[in-house]
């Protein structure tokens, strides 16, 4: 008899999780496998795959089944097994026969066949549902061949596609895409995870390549072994408080330190955000002379005034680097040795990468109990570590690490899934945030955000987390037929 197996879990960003990797996953499946009877996780997954295919396309008759030479297309073909007996007309196409497979998904060959399962060589030629059994986190390399076809067929259509474990030619452990670029069909795509979660399915091509993620443990309870990562969840992060005896020194200062001539919008932007974020006062110290009394009479709620003159650093947060330009290069050395805390962006980043003197500074920030906090996009991230944007991109995980390690402070890695790392602390994967936030100065408004969260008394690793967070539900949030959200109005909607 068939193992029972709990219901699906949908991943939501209010949820808190762990998240393994291929290794630990690995472990975890062997450890169990000597535990209970022969093939009983495959079949808990092939059933709880089948179930799931049933809640996303109720209506689904012609389900197809695109099977791989290993476990995963064990699970496949459990599946085949449950929805056949339900009634529905299955088509399994195998990459291969499983005389060379594992003996677990040689079993479920064997049951499939005398289950009455259907085979044939090709896809059919239409079908309401695709289920990609073809490598789970079994996947190392680029698919050729007939996989790579099928793959076509399941990121072409516009039938709803469950895959299993991992969608087949993405990394499990990073995120990376093996395969064709991704369309903009998420909504139709989905992923059922068993045992664990797997970060890459949170950040870089991951989001889009999983579509809707959700999570069966096969009735185990939730795994021990150290997390890779943590999903973040939803925290309540305003910190002001709203009693009536307050004033605006109750909510802290934030000095934006950026603007050089012909990029101002940025340093306006970051301050904006700040405002916006709750900080008491926000001053804004520009290295374009001219533009002060401008800028002034168009935001009379900031502070502006050249960068030299404003208020004693050493027990200021200071948001460094949003258009700041080259000139950023001659205010970083005061502020790495003085503000109290310090949030890095752009052109700061930038500067940082081409100055060993100016990292130095940096990372004995930590050692002074001043915390900072770098912004890099993926190339800014790239610059700082001497390698090029895609192996960033290709194991973000490791790279957001290595940068915090190295500099000794906290970094969030911006892009899809963005990551927050620090020194000793398991880095944590951003569920939030869409498309709408590729656009310029929506890093700025971070930025800003961030020193906001600093300033009113946020450790740097809770502002960072807090900040990120509230940052993509802005996004998340914007009315859905507009068709764009630009950094002002993304700076407006903060809280």
């Amino acid at each position: 008899m068939t193992p029972q197996v709990s219901r699906s879990i949908a991943i939501q960003a209010n949820q808190h999780w762990p998240l393994h990797s291929v290794a630990a996953t690995r472990a975890m499946e062997a450890q169990l496998q000597a535990q209970l009877p022969a093939h009983t996780l495959m079949q808990r997954a092939g059933l709880a795959s089948a179930q799931l295919a049933l809640a996303i396309a109720p209506h689904a008759q012609n389900i197809w089944i695109a099977c791989g030479p290993g476990n995963n297309g064990g699970d496949g073909l459990e599946a085949a097994i449950h929805l056949t007996r339900w009634g529905k007309q299955v088509a399994v196409s195998c990459v291969s026969d499983f005389t060379s497979a594992p003996n677990d998904a040689q079993k479920a060959y064997q049951r499939a066949q005398a289950a009455g399962v259907t085979f044939q060589d090709q896809a059919p030629s239409h079908f309401d549902l695709a289920i990609d059994a073809l490598l789970g986190i079994g996947g190392h390399s680029r698919p050729t061949g007939l996989m790579a076809q099928w793959l076509d067929l399941m990121l072409d259509t516009d039938a709803p596609v469950l895959c299993l474990d991992v969608p087949s030619a993405l990394m499990a452990d990073t995120g990376q895409w093996l395969h064709k670029p991704l369309r903009a069909r998420a909504s139709q795509r989905h992923t059922l995870s068993f045992l664990t979660l797997k970060p890459g399915l949170f950040t870089a091509d991951g989001r889009d390549a999983a579509g809707t993620i959700w999570f069966n443990p096969l009735g185990q309870t939730w795994p021990h072994a150290p997390a890779q990562a943590v999903l973040q969840s939803h925290t309540s992060t305003r910190s002001r408080l709203l009693t009536h005896n307050t004033h605006k020194g109750n909510f802290g200062d934030v000095q934006v330190v950026g603007g050089e001539n012909g990029m101002t919008g940025a340093a306006v932007l970051a301050g904006i955000a700040a405002l916006h974020a709750g900080a008491g006062r926000v001053f804004l110290g520009l290295f374009d002379h001219a533009a002060q009394a401008s800028i002034s009479a168009a935001h009379p709620c900031l502070m502006v005034r050249d960068w030299q003159d404003l208020p004693t650093l050493t027990t200021q947060t200071v948001v460094c680097g949003c258009g700041g330009g080259n000139s950023v290069q001659q205010a970083l050395p005061t502020l790495l040795s003085k503000a109290a805390h310090l949030v890095l962006d752009a052109d700061a980043l930038n500067a940082l990468a081409q100055d060993s003197q100016l990292q130095t500074l940096l990372t004995h920030r930590n050692a002074k109990q001043r915390p900072t906090v770098l912004t890099p996009h993926p190339l800014e991230a790239a610059r700082l570590l001497g390698l090029s944007t895609s192996e960033v991109q290709a194991n973000r995980l490791l790279h957001a690490q290595n940068l915090a390690n190295r500099f000794q402070c906290v970094v969030v890695l911006k892009g899809a899934g963005s990551i927050i790392a620090s020194p000793n602390t398991t880095p944590v994967i951003n569920p939030t945030g869409n498309a709408l936030l590729a656009t310029a100065g929506t890093g700025d408004v971070l930025a800003g955000l961030i020193g906001a969260r600093l300033a009113q008394g946020q450790s740097a690793w809770e502002a960072a987390c807090s900040a990120v967070f509230d940052h993509g539900l802005c996004a998340e949030k914007w009315p859905h037929d507009a068709a764009t959200l630009d950094a002002a109005q993304l700076a407006a909607c903060l809280r």
